[in-house]
């Protein structure tokens, strides 16, 4: 996995908890995901979404 640059997580919001990332990456409109950040340790936002499991308030999988 690449490391994330010092540069951007500094800009980056910090939370302390996938918990409470994913509160507000559900609350916002765009789908966004929450990493934990190599850098500091935190979790963080991002919208880069391509093969990654998305976690969305009220969106229920039907496939299957």
């Amino acid at each position: 996995m690449k490391r994330t640059r010092l540069s951007v997580c500094r800009r980056k919001a910090r939370f302390v908890s996938e918990t409470d990332a994913l509160v507000v990456a559900n609350a916002g409109r765009v789908p966004l995901r929450a990493y934990r950040c190599d850098r500091c340790a935190y979790f963080h936002l991002t919208s880069k979404t391509k093969g990654k499991l998305v976690h969305r308030a009220g969106v229920v999988d039907r496939t299957g």
